[in-house]
């Protein structure tokens, strides 16, 4: 086993009653998550649109970019965990901000340089999907120096409220800058908003203590400890397998869905991007509810519910098409949406205080490596359906697939408590 790391004392705080609006260090950690998701969410409609509408990309090509964005969790995710549990995270998620700021931003360069390529635009999703491992990671273990135990809940529901408001805000705005002054554009959008990232994250005043190295420095040792804590926990196990199972469903039919509503439904882009706005609504609600839901429920009952609006409601967008059927999009994704937000929610404020603090990183990537991991394999199975039964046919096939997946949650301890447990047995 590893020896225990030093707790990073938390930043000070004002009286609880003032919430974290006014943690200054806080804020410029929201105010640079806020703009850089808001950034994302535009190129995650406006990448493939460039792919087909100025490159002409095939429907598994368009998939083979989703697979890109999210293969390094594969790849590189157990490394990083253990990694980032090494060394402070802010510099790490700094520097992972400016890689991805400069590789987005080669996509409008290579643009005005008639030199852009489907080859380009792998190569782009695939760097910044590594650069995304290193952020995600280290974020989630900074969040908790930055805040006391009894602040991670609302900084969670917080970071992802904004960050359920940019699934909105991102694709309609990729939309009308696409519609306006073309999707290479919009991926400049991007390239900014990550750049504001960075800056917030080098404002922000409190120190993060470095942590103490680990007795042993074998890498393999330390990423073992965080797979087997994860493996052996009741909770986190069953969790990570849902997670994985649901992901399936999830990023199959979104890896298509841009070329359904393009090529089948026959809808402009500026209207795609509202569609996805809009199927994207009910994460608000569901962010916003999240933590009093759980506190009324129950958090292990909050998590079946919202397990239970993520998979049945995804049934009703395979009903979508031309005209008036574009409302089954946008009621069974602002579902699906909702059960999403207060699921990732809970799961994130719980696994934040539950896990001993110098298995967080690893602990955290290791389960992400599972419900990442997924997402790649899903996208490229969502392309090859598509390629064999058109885009309708591989989101129906996913669609069902996620609609069974809550039962998943029912086979662990989760539907005998009311509430999670504070800390593991």
């Amino acid at each position: 086993m590893t020896a225990p790391a030093r707790t990073a004392a938390p930043a000070p705080v004002p009286p609880p009653r003032a919430g974290l609006l006014r943690h200054r260090d806080f804020r410029l950690l929201w105010a640079g998550q806020t703009v850089s998701a808001v950034g994302s969410n535009v190129t995650a409609v406006a990448l493939p649109l460039v792919a087909v509408a100025v490159l002409d990309a095939t429907t598994f090509q368009v998939a083979v970019l989703t697979a890109a964005a999210w293969l390094p969790w594969l790849l590189a995710g157990l490394p990083a965990g253990a990694w980032v549990d090494r060394i402070r995270r802010r510099p790490v998620m700094i520097a992972a901000d400016l890689a991805s700021a400069a590789l987005f931003a080669s996509v409008p360069v290579a643009a005005v340089l008639d030199l852009l390529t489907v080859g380009q635009l792998l190569v782009v999703a695939l760097g910044a999907g590594l650069a995304r491992v290193f952020f995600e990671t280290a974020d989630q273990v900074y969040l908790p120096t930055l805040l006391r135990p009894e602040q991670v809940p609302e900084g969670n529901a917080k970071l992802h409220a904004t960050q359920t408001a940019s699934y909105l805000v991102g694709p309609g705005l990729a939309g009308l800058i696409a519609q306006l002054a073309g999707a290479v554009t919009a991926v400049l959008l991007d390239a900014v908003s990550f750049l504001v990232s960075a800056l917030c994250l080098s404002r922000i005043r409190a120190v993060e203590p470095r942590p103490e190295r680990p007795a042993s420095s074998a890498l393999r040792r330390e990423v073992a400890d965080g797979l087997r804590f994860v493996i052996r926990d009741p909770y986190l196990r069953v969790l990570t397998v849902f997670g994985a199972a649901s992901n399936i469903g999830l990023s199959g039919y979104q890896a298509v869905l841009v070329v359904f509503l393009v090529r089948s439904a026959g809808l402009p882009a500026g209207l795609v991007g509202l569609l996805i706005g809009l199927a994207s609504v009910g994460g608000l609600l569901g962010a916003a509810l999240a933590t009093g839901l759980a506190r009324r429920l129950g958090s292990a009952r909050a998590l079946l519910v919202a397990a239970a609006l993520t998979g049945p409601p995804a049934l009703l967008i395979p009903l979508a098409g031309p005209g008036g059927r574009v409302a089954w999009l946008v009621l069974g994704g602002a579902l699906v949406s909702l059960g999403v937000a207060v699921g990732n929610v809970v799961k994130a404020s719980f696994r934040q205080t539950y896990t001993p603090h110098a298995l967080l990183g690893r602990v955290t990537v290791s389960m992400q490596l599972l419900n990442y991991g997924t997402i790649p394999l899903a996208a490229l199975l969502a392309g090859a359906l598509g390629a064999a039964w058109g885009p309708a046919g591989a989101i129906t096939v996913m669609t069902a697939w996620l609609a069974l997946t809550p039962l998943i949650l029912l086979v662990g301890p989760l539907r005998r408590r009311r509430d999670l447990p504070a800390a593991p047995a």
